[in-house]
């Protein structure tokens, strides 16, 4: 097994250690902030920063984003034994009732920020070092690198922030205001930092865990096609700036052409810790097991997410939505329904509750896209490509509510070492992949289109839809059948469709829909495209034909792009944060 080092800090308090290789080794005492002037003593501050990524919880998840980014959208509810479990999250799901005042959004905000503490704690010590390092400034690339992946999360869930660096003294924090920069001005700290990462970091790192200059390059990329989408006041997207959009596409090719990373051959690969942080992996949290800790750094912001089967019993939450369920299904072209798909679901999952057994429903019937087997576990089909572990109506806690369908992607099977059992509660060790192959060809081929370059996008979204389309050797039923009826086909203009503008973008915008179900993309890119409202309103009076809990939901336009900056933090500064818009 991995292993990995935990590492905590509080102000000024950091944990000390020494260590053979980055991500094996043990903590050894404390001491001051004024005895860390060595490099060695430096570098576990780097380690504290990059632990801090993986150390949060589902109460304040900063790295799996399922509840900030799928269960906003359309991927799914949030689940759970009633309305009211874990309630805030219902509030996300339903844009409803989203206080100023809620401790959620506060918890997040302090966890983001002490990770970006940690990352400016170990900079100052790094700017101070008198020794000479060889190492110097690959170290502060990481740390940098780490301070812009947290204000990126943070920037998706707030937009505007305050800017906190190595220069500023923690007794002066307070006084800097959350709209000191303009919402551009932040995304270009954002940026810098990554650009740092992209000068200083070596292609390959000697340990592993450590960020490269290949990851530095895509994050800045990923940051500047969010960048493009420039936003008013009221979250509005104005224009689309072509410089950004250019500058995107080069940091795109020079990791595409670094030949470093290339697609899986499975879809299913980026979701088994044997294959975890593999040639798709771009960049990833890490995680472990097994380590000499009681627990093991484990995975803990998505440890709810397991259904009611016997080995698991709890807690049933991220339930694929009908809607998300019929997006799979394909034409007889084998292409996406796109208008129109949820008009019926997809096996009539809406009278599995009626029949007393499911050998009336005709799995093989309509013909779907292979990705759903990989993201959604289905009543009858192997749980985790184990065809004698089937998902069954009973792994449901609250059908009634939340419909039959379990999230796929970050549940672990019960039987792999990865996953350890915590209580009640369940995690498991397999690395968190942030930024994918996957992903670096959709974005390529995003930015493509829009820069009116529609054609040389076409090559790039079928590699997506070929993988996909060869990722059924695990969708199998114990006698070797396959579990549904798979059939997806790629792209070809003047045959199975007209290849226009419009059409590519609406191919895309699909293809980032299906490819990234559940993994809490989804409602990023539609408020950075400027969609989410229209696109959420529209699927909210569909999906409460059968759900209940959605039918006062609304999402209100120019204010439930971002949630509100929390009052707690407001009072801290005394006012100095502004609240957003709507708030």
């Amino acid at each position: 097994m991995k292993h990995s080092i935990i590492v905590f800090t509080v102000l000024c308090t950091f944990l000390v250690t020494s260590c053979e290789d980055f991500l094996d080794y043990a903590p050894k005492g404390t001491v001051s902030g004024e005895q860390l002037t060595t490099a060695e003593t430096v570098n576990g501050l780097v380690t504290a920063a990059y632990a801090m990524m993986g150390n949060d919880f589902w109460t304040r998840s900063h790295s799996h984003m399922w509840f900030w980014g799928s269960v906003r959208a359309e991927d799914s509810f949030k689940g759970g034994g009633s309305v009211g479990d874990q309630y805030p999250y219902h509030r996300l799901e339903t844009h409803s009732l989203i206080t100023t005042d809620e401790s959620r959004w506060d918890w997040n905000w302090q966890e983001i920020f002490d990770g970006i503490h940690r990352a400016n704690e170990a900079l100052r010590k790094l700017n101070a070092l008198e020794e000479s390092w060889d190492l110097l400034e690959v170290r502060k690339a990481e740390a940098r690198f780490v301070r812009a992946h947290f204000y990126f999360v943070a920037k998706r869930i707030w937009k505007r922030l305050p800017w906190v660096d190595e220069t500023i003294e923690f007794a002066e924090i307070k006084n800097i205001g959350n709209q000191d920069l303009s919402d551009q001005e932040l995304w270009d700290k954002i940026a810098a930092d990554f650009q740092f990462g992209v000068d200083n970091l070596p292609e390959v790192q000697s340990q592993v865990g450590r960020v490269n200059k290949f990851a530095a390059t895509a994050y800045l990329a990923k940051t500047k096609l969010y960048q493009a989408y420039e936003q008013d006041a009221n979250h509005n997207v104005v224009s689309i700036n072509s410089g950004k959009l250019a500058e995107t596409l080069t940091l795109l090719d020079n990791v595409i052409n670094s030949g470093a990373y290339w697609l899986a051959g499975d879809f299913g690969m980026n979701f088994l810790p044997e294959y975890e942080s593999g040639v798709e992996s771009v960049f990833s949290i890490r995680y472990s097991i097994e380590d000499g800790t009681t627990n093991g750094r484990i995975q803990m912001a998505t440890s709810l997410n397991y259904n009611m089967l016997g080995p698991y019993g709890c807690c049933d939450f991220h339930n694929p939505s009908y809607s998300m369920l019929s997006a799979f299904e394909t034409t007889d072209d084998g292409l996406p329904l796109f208008e129109g798909y949820n008009d019926e679901v997809l096996f009539d999952a809406p009278t599995w509750a009626a029949l007393d057994n499911l050998d009336g429903i005709d799995w093989m019937g309509p013909t779907v896209d292979p990705r759903l087997d990989h993201s959604i576990a289905i009543p009858t089909h192997p749980f985790k490509y184990d065809p004698d572990f089937l998902m069954t109506r009973g792994g449901r806690r609250v059908p009634e509510i939340y419909g039959y369908l379990s999230s796929l992607k970050e549940a672990e099977h019960h039987e792999n070492p990865a996953f350890k059992k915590i209580g009640p509660f369940f995690g498991t060790s397999r690395d968190l992949d942030i930024i994918r192959y996957d992903d670096i060809l959709l974005m390529k081929a995003e930015v493509l289109i829009q820069m009116g370059n529609h054609n040389d996008a076409l090559p790039l979204i079928n590699m997506i839809r070929k993988r996909a389309s060869e990722s059924t050797d695990w969708l199998v039923q114990a006698d070797g059948s396959p579990t549904a009826n798979y059939f997806i086909s790629e792209y070809e203009d003047g045959v199975n469709c007209t290849w226009t503008a419009d059409f590519a973008w609406k191919a895309l915008k699909w293809e980032r829909f299906l490819e990234f179900a559940f993994e809490g993309h989804r409602f990023f890119d539609l408020v950075r495209w400027g969609e989410a409202a229209e696109t959420i309103n529209a699927y909210l009076p569909v999906e409460n034909q059968w759900f209940a809990h959605l039918n006062e939901a609304f999402m209100t336009a120019g204010q439930h792009e971002y949630v509100p900056i929390p009052q707690n933090q407001i009072n801290l500064t005394e006012g100095r944060y502004i609240q957003n818009t709507g708030y």
